[in-house]
Formats: C-alpha cells, structure tokens, sequence
C-alpha cells in the first residue's frame, strides 16, 4: 500500500461536554507521511479532537483506528509522539539539562532509572541534534527562551521515535523571528525523516507552504483536503467556517499572485 497507509481514520465521531456537542460527526484520515494542519476558531474542538486520538478522552459515539487497530486496543504509545502547547509553561527553576530532558522521553521504553547505554546516548544526540539544539546539550533548560525550549520538548517527542508526531500550538510563546525557522524544522522532520505530522495551528498562513492537507474544525470538519485545495477556497467560505471574517496570507514567494 506504500504511502497512502491510513495511520489515523476517525469515523462519525461524536464528542459532548454537558450537553453540548463540540464534536458532531467528524470523519478524518491522515495518511502515511503526510504533514497535517489543524485550524479552526478557538473553542472550536481541536484539543478535543487532540485528546481524543492520544487516548486521553473516549468517543461517546464513532470509532477512532491509530494504525489500523481500534484505539481501545491500541497498545503502540510509542509509535506516537505529543507537544502540547503547555510544553513551554516548563517549570524553569526545574534543574535539569537538555540532555536530561530530552533523554527523559526514552523512559516510556525504558523504566525511569534504567542507566542510559551507548546507544541510547547516541539517539539522544540525534534527536537533539535534529532540531537544532545541539549546541544546547549541556545547557539548563531554565534558560532557553521558549522556542528553544518547545524545540526541546520536540526532540524529546522525537527521542523514543515515532511514526506520528502530533503538535497542540507548538508556536505558542515562540517570538516571531523564530516561527518559521521553527516550521522549517518540522517541515525537514516530514520530509527526509519521514515522519506523519499532525499540527493545531492559528498560523494557516505562515505555513501553508510547509503542511500537505488542512483540516478546518469548528465542532464539524468543514473541510479536509490538500493544501492546494485550501487555498483555492475563498475567504467568504473560510468566513463561515470561523463565523467571522479570515483572511489567508501566505508568506511564500513561490505562490503570489495567487491570492490577487
């Protein structure tokens, strides 16, 4: 089946808080390899929908498969990866190195105090080094800025190698000048390493470029396609999903014109 493997399938999927539905009917399949961005207004449903593919909130109604097997039998946590938005509220005081960190996320493989081997050492360095932070190993965390920090919590993610990489807001308390550095280095882990990422995101135009599909969430999905599809819809459509006025800006050379 090569790449068009499903690893994430959502099917007529219903999730309530009370008794309203945040979630109604939600169908949504991410492929093998592929860089999916999640956006929508705030309240929305996107954590929802989040918490519900890593496990962590049950489907009232629909089903949910990670990689071909019912989520309720899914037993591969570590074919996943997670970074939550709150990821950068990092205790700072916290003393430990961006080694220490970043090798913290073997422990779901290796029990908390198991002696780190040769060849554990080196995965480390090599996730670290993935995102650009080896120069950082032996730093405190306490005293990266926020971006360095979340691409911390990323090579911690990355560390226990997942398939599927998902991202709540990674940008969140990332300045400015470093966002797209920082999408470019989520772009370089979807391409050349291969691996599938999911991204909640208010950022549509920043990265339209860098992501292959979209999803608009406001408690339905009222569009999924390519990112090239995307982009064709107008902003009166994009209006109606958010209910207020979006405009899509796309900071890539390569595609202007095409929003005249």
């Amino acid at each position: 089946m090569g790449n068009n493997k499903e690893i994430v399938q959502v099917q007529n999927l219903y999730y309530r808080y009370d008794k309203e539905n945040v979630l109604e009917n939600i169908n949504l399949s991410i492929a093998k390899g592929s860089f999916l961005a999640i956006v929508g207004p705030n309240g929305s449903g996107k954590s929802t929908l989040l918490k519900l593919m890593l496990g962590l909130l049950k489907p009232q109604k629909g089903t949910i498969r990670l990689f071909g097997q019912d989520i309720g039998k899914f037993k591969d946590q570590h074919k996943i990866g997670f970074v939550s938005q709150k990821a950068n509220s990092f205790n700072t005081g916290f003393p430990a190195t961006v080694f220490e960190v970043v090798g913290s996320g073997l422990t779901k493989k290796l029990g908390l105090f198991k002696f780190i081997s040769k060849a554990e050492n080196k995965k480390i360095m090599e996730a670290i080094r993935a995102v650009g932070m080896e120069d950082f190993a032996n730093r405190n965390i306490g005293e990266l800025s926020g971006g360095q920090q979340q691409r911390v919590f990323i090579a911690r993610a990355l560390v226990g190698e997942p398939e599927l990489l998902i991202l709540d807001e990674p940008t969140v308390g990332v300045d400015a000048e470093n966002v797209s550095s920082f999408y470019e280095m989520l772009e370089r882990l979807n391409k050349q390493d291969g691996i599938t990422l999911l991204l909640v995101t208010h950022d549509i135009g920043t990265i339209s470029d860098k992501v292959t599909d979209v999803a608009c969430l406001n408690k339905n999905l009222h569009f999924h396609g390519s990112t090239e599809e995307f982009e064709k819809l107008k902003g009166n459509e994009l209006s109606e999903i958010y209910g207020h006025d979006v405009q899509v800006l796309t900071h890539d050379h390569k595609h202007e014109g095409a929003h005249s």
